[in-house]
């Protein structure tokens, strides 16, 4: 399958949105957003997700999702004070998997100045063996699939 062209995404690409209002800390000495604090983000709306739509609770759920791949590509420079739509949907969906892609765009513009994400593998949060992931979990990530290349593994 060939990788999707992520400069072309726009905001019609992801499902769910959330706002982040970026902190003077988040820049770096160049006077822009630092790489690291992309992974923040795709952190918070994916957990942010995790936990109002699919029931996950960090500190007591019996399955973790643990990231095994991430990447971000960039497109345009962001920074303090603005404002960002953060948007998510998931790309592929498996029994104990599950592929996040995050959409980073500045308030009001339909092009991304970032598109990133990662892989959880859900496993118990004891044994940290791969599980596969509870019914609620899933059936919230379901409604998170876009797009021509979405898989679902096969149940």
């Amino acid at each position: 399958m060939a990788e999707p062209n992520l400069k072309t995404r726009t905001r019609a690409d992801y499902v769910y949105f959330l706002d982040y209002r970026t902190r003077w800390s988040d820049n770096d000495q160049y006077a822009h957003m630092n790489n690291s604090i992309y992974y923040h983000l795709f952190d918070s709306i994916v957990n942010t997700y995790l936990i109002e739509k699919c029931g996950q609770d960090p500190t007591s759920s019996p399955l973790i999702g643990l990231v095994v791949s991430s990447y971000c590509q960039f497109f345009a420079p962001l920074g303090f004070p603005q404002i960002l739509d953060l948007g998510l949907r998931v790309n592929k969906l498996g029994n104990s998997s599950v592929t996040y892609e995050v959409g980073v765009f500045e308030q009001g513009k339909d092009s991304p100045a970032a598109v990133g994400g990662y892989t959880h593998v859900f496993v118990g949060s004891v044994s940290r063996k791969s599980t596969p992931m509870a019914e609620r979990t899933k059936e919230g990530l379901l409604k998170l699939l876009k797009g021509a290349e979405r898989t679902v593994a096969k149940l």
